[in-house]
């Protein structure tokens, strides 16, 4: 008689994505990273593929206690198709070691550079900025707007990657890398993100000069005669890059920069300046 197939179920597979989503950096370390989070995710489905044999347990544990690390939201999807991959191999098909770890660790790098474009560049600043409009008003439905739509918006991405990525198993790597979709993804994104931070430090980041410069009988104010004439905002502008430039060519800690920043004001506070 034909052995019976392991199927894993829907069920089984939500459940693994919420474990997934909730816990996926709850042991977050500097050897691992994910890995141990997506050990937990997956507990029940080794133990159902996996429990009537000791050995194919232990090593089902071992082979996804390796080193992986991606954006977990829409990097999701690779948790999934590592899901449908484990079915097949828990069924006897021909799915080594080797072709489950290359897919977590050739697929990481691109999704973790997908999802971090997109949250933390793109959708975490326009959030942002719908919250701190109402906020800034004295309104505290301001951080709740912010919670409700960053959480509405984040889940059902997440759940949607990583059931697509279950449906599209190993097969569908070649639909996710063909072409050049996620380039244009990433490309997209940082071009929404770059206008999204621009029209956010125009709106929040204020720097004036009151310094005043009298000629004579003339007195020409510096901001309004000047910096408004030659480049509208100028001075944020300015602020903005330096800040820019420290965190990201000088490498510099946020703490650094903050102090350098206030130092600037006082300074230039001191001199009339600024």
């Amino acid at each position: 008689m034909a052995e019976k197939r392991k199927k894993l179920s829907k069920g089984d597979i939500v459940r693994a994505f919420w474990r997934w989503t909730f816990f996926s950096h709850a042991n977050y370390n500097y050897e691992r990273l994910e890995a141990t989070g997506l050990v937990f995710a997956y507990k029940h489905i080794i133990k159902k593929l996996y429990g009537d044999d000791e050995e194919a347990y232990i090593v089902a544990i071992k082979r996804h206690m390796q080193f992986f690390n991606t954006e977990p939201h829409v990097g999701g999807i690779i948790p999934g198709i590592v899901l449908a991959m484990e079915e097949e191999r828990a069924n006897g098909e021909p799915v080594t070691d080797e072709a489950i770890n290359g897919v977590k660790t050739g697929l990481m790098g691109p999704f973790a550079g997908i999802g971090d474009t997109l949250w933390q560049g793109t959708l975490t600043p326009i959030l942002l900025a719908f919250g701190i409009s109402i906020g800034s008003q004295g309104n505290l439905l301001g951080p709740l707007v912010y919670t409700l739509l960053m959480f509405g918006i984040m889940f059902p991405v997440a759940y949607l990657c990583w059931m697509k990525g279950y449906e599209l198993g190993k097969d569908g790597i070649e639909k996710i890398l063909g072409g050049n979709q996620i380039k244009m993804i990433i490309t997209g994104a940082s071009c929404m993100g770059a206008i999204v931070l621009g029209a956010l430090s125009a709106q929040f980041v204020s720097v004036k000069s009151p310094a005043v410069i009298v000629l004579g009988a003339l007195q020409m104010e510096v901001q309004t005669a000047v910096f408004d004439k030659l480049f509208l905002g100028i001075l944020p502008l300015a602020v903005t890059l330096l800040t820019l430039y420290m965190l990201k060519n000088r490498q510099m800690k946020a703490t650094t920069v903050m102090g350098i920043l206030i130092i600037i004001g006082a300074v230039g506070g001191a001199l009339g300046i600024l």
